[in-house]
């Protein structure tokens, strides 16, 4: 037996054809990043969560000198959702990133565990959402749900 998933982004060099709402909440993710406390990494993440009433919810980073305690924008973003324990659902999470120190990659892809947490939300919403991985240098990546970056997430049914 054979599994075979294949992987879709769409690139885009700037927000132009994007709704209004997509294009505030990338601004959102974008201003979210002076928000991180990053004296470590000098890595400063922000995250947005666009909700189908048009609210958007913001996250960033937040390190530790323990490494393990700090928090990453997008976990930070979904558990404040997830803390507010409204109805409404996720429609789109955007990511960007800023730094002095380091060049932001092509692709700024959400790491292991942020997908995971991200793949939890789809189960208890059973909806998925886009993902939207922004930089400056190399515009935006558009994924139409989380199973483009963790095919094989874990859930428990």
């Amino acid at each position: 037996m054979t599994i075979e998933k294949n992987i879709k982004l769409l690139h885009f060099v700037d927000t132009f054809g994007f709704s209004e709402f997509e294009q505030k909440l990338i601004s959102a993710a974008e201003s979210a990043t002076y928000n991180a406390y990053a004296p470590y990494s000098n890595f400063y993440v922000g995250a947005a969560l666009l909700l189908d009433n048009g609210e958007i919810i913001t996250g960033s980073n937040q390190e530790n000198a323990a490494f393990p305690s700090g928090l990453c924008a997008e976990r930070v973003a979904l558990n404040t959702f997830g803390n507010m324990n409204i109805s409404n659902k996720i429609i789109a999470l955007a990511i960007t990133a800023r730094s002095e120190k380091y060049k932001i990659p092509k692709l700024l892809s959400p790491c292991g565990g942020c997908l995971q947490v991200m793949s939890e939300y789809v189960k208890r919403q059973n909806q998925s959402f886009k993902i939207f991985c922004i930089t400056k240098d190399y515009g935006i990546y558009l994924a139409e749900g989380v199973e483009s970056f963790l095919p094989f997430g874990f859930i428990l049914d």
